[in-house]
């Protein structure tokens, strides 16, 4: 690992995160690509902390928690005809035909973004205050963008 590899604690990870999205982030004069591998590298270095039980039992469970919500947000709406989902940063994003989709998406924890005409879920720890005014495609670029693959779990439903 080029950024995590000397981590061995949870709070060093996060830590070390926070001083390289300072450095590197593109909004601070930082690029994306540095920005989107040091993300990368940083849920590895997370999950192989978190597989190693460094942690405490707390730590252990907020991290399980987390990820567990977000499989939980996708697989609620993974058979969903004509969608995209997508993960973007710490986000879900869901765009497509999903206006007759719209009442379990509300029920899945998803918010609708008028501007950017596309429905998104975090957790709460992933809130941001100042309003989104950025477009999906920039938001895409800044964080890189990963879609989930829909035609396989489709088949399950």
């Amino acid at each position: 690992m080029k950024w995590f590899g000397n981590c061995t604690t949870l709070d060093q990870i996060k830590g070390l995160y926070k001083s390289l999205a300072k450095q590197y982030h593109p909004d601070l004069g930082g690029d994306t690509i540095t920005m989107q591998e040091i993300n990368k590298e940083y849920a590895f270095a997370t999950a192989r902390i978190i597989d190693q039980n460094n942690l405490s039992e707390e730590d252990t469970e907020s991290e399980i928690q987390n990820s567990e919500e977000y499989r939980i947000a996708i697989l609620a709406i993974v058979h969903f005809e004509d969608i995209t989902i997508e993960v973007v940063g710490s986000w879900i994003w869901v765009t497509g035909s999903t206006y007759h989709h719209r009442a379990d998406l509300k029920a899945a924890g998803y918010l609708f973004a008028p501007k950017k005409r596309a429905w998104y879920f975090r957790t709460g720890e992933h809130k941001v205050f100042k309003g989104g005014r950025k477009s999906l495609d920039e938001i895409r670029e800044k964080y890189g963008s990963e879609v989930i693959k829909t035609k396989r779990y489709r088949k399950i439903f």
